[in-house]
């Protein structure tokens, strides 16, 4: 996998959204003190397949919660009757952090909806548009970006931590 570049995508926000309902198996709310527990083992889960990583519970969370962009309305969590099925954390810069769903809820359209959800949230705000980051060779993050109407920016070289 190269690694070593990735995206910059952007959707217009001034452009229409798709009206597509919630799937009705999962519950939608907003980031709570409480869950991060549960979120971070969702984004520990999401990272394992390489593209990223996650430091330990407390780094994460005091890291998450006291970001100068952090904003609890902004980091929406999907619930089903098994617990934390889906993630989509945002900065208030308009920029979607990350967006995780859990394996066992992939393929019923979680992803999209909580993209939907954040386009809809920032164009309340009045952001003329919204940007994320993917690694070039996610094909199916990509996909799933160009499909609720991402295109990209530009390439960049993903920085490195020194060994």
């Amino acid at each position: 996998m190269n690694d070593d570049y990735c995206l910059l995508m952007r959707r217009d926000l001034s452009q229409p959204l798709p009206a597509e309902p919630w799937p009705a198996t999962f519950s939608l709310e907003p980031y709570r003190p409480e869950l991060a527990e549960a979120v971070h083992g969702l984004m520990h889960l999401g990272y394992q397949d390489g593209g990223g990583r996650v430091p330990d519970l407390d780094s994460w969370r005091q890291y998450f919660e006291s970001d100068a962009e952090y904003d609890p309305q902004l980091c929406l969590v999907a619930r089903d009757n098994e617990g934390v099925a889906g993630v989509v954390q945002c900065w208030t810069s308009a920029y979607i952090k990350d967006l995780v769903v859990h394996p066992r809820a992939r393929g019923q359209g979680l992803g999209r909806a909580l993209l939907l959800q954040a386009f809809e949230l920032f164009r309340q705000r009045r952001e003329a548009f919204v940007d994320l980051r993917v690694l070039e060779d996610n094909q199916p993050a990509r996909g799933l970006y160009e499909s609720v109407g991402m295109q990209v920016v530009r390439r960049e070289q993903v920085p490195h931590a020194p060994l």
